[in-house]
């Protein structure tokens, strides 16, 4: 028997709705209305003093070394968490799971970090097979109540994947970024804007560089990086 516990709702004389509490995503305990408790949500892995630009840790939350030799193409970077135990199990339910309520608590959560100014939400496109595989894009999902609760807009077709490549964690690092050059695009007119693509999870950096280097080339000023998570060196 589930050990979910049902609010009851009146919605006119008569009749009655019932919805069940969701349980927390993590330590299965009740959660409300949100899929991770607050305890869980306050236990999630924050990162340490980091570069602004790429997100790598860095002393004094100061420009790394390998931004201030060879700047990537994006200005900024904001993520949330670590990508480890058990945000990289959030992230998985989202992606893999279509626990899509979780797109909502991490719009929820960057909304409550300062937000750099920008004119326009992207979500990092998909290649048509993958999201007919998949059904859904995972970045779109959090980019879209984000974009509500920032009273901006967003453009999910702003940026297209034209060219379907292999997954990004299945080649070594070195082979990433050849990996995905050429195969964004965006024929928006975007002059004079500054630009926010949101994504899951940032390791290499290479697809949300390619991505930046893609939307310049229509004209944004800025892109600065919103992701879930962002992979540690080990």
């Amino acid at each position: 028997m589930s050990n979910k516990l049902p609010y009851i709702f009146n919605i006119r004389p008569g009749f009655r709705l019932f919805r069940f509490a969701q349980n927390c995503e993590l330590c299965a305990g009740p959660s409300n209305d949100d899929p991770v408790c607050p305890a869980c949500a306050a236990d999630l892995p924050s990162l340490p003093p980091h570069c602004p630009q790429c997100a790598e840790p860095s002393h004094d939350n100061a420009l790394c070394g390998s931004c201030l030799k060879r700047a990537p193409v994006f200005d900024r970077t904001l993520a949330l968490w670590r990508y480890e135990f058990p945000c990289d199990r959030l992230v998985l339910s989202l992606k893999y799971r279509a626990r899509t309520a979780l797109a909502g608590f991490f719009a929820r959560s960057f909304s409550a970090h300062a937000m750099p100014e920008v004119d326009l939400i992207v979500p990092m496109p998909l290649h048509r097979k993958r999201l007919a595989e998949r059904g859904f894009n995972q970045a779109l999902e959090i980019a879209r109540p984000l974009a509500s609760m920032l009273g901006l807009p967003v453009d999910p077709r702003c940026a297209n994947r034209i060219r379907d490549t292999p997954p990004q964690t299945a080649l070594p690092f070195e082979a990433r970024a050849k990996n995905v050059h050429g195969a964004l695009a965006c024929d928006k007119n975007l002059s004079g804007r500054t630009v926010a693509v949101v994504d899951d999870v940032m390791t290499t950096g290479a697809t949300l560089n390619e991505l930046a280097r893609v939307l310049k080339r229509a004209g944004a000023t800025r892109v600065v990086n919103l992701v879930v998570a962002r992979t540690m060196p080990d």
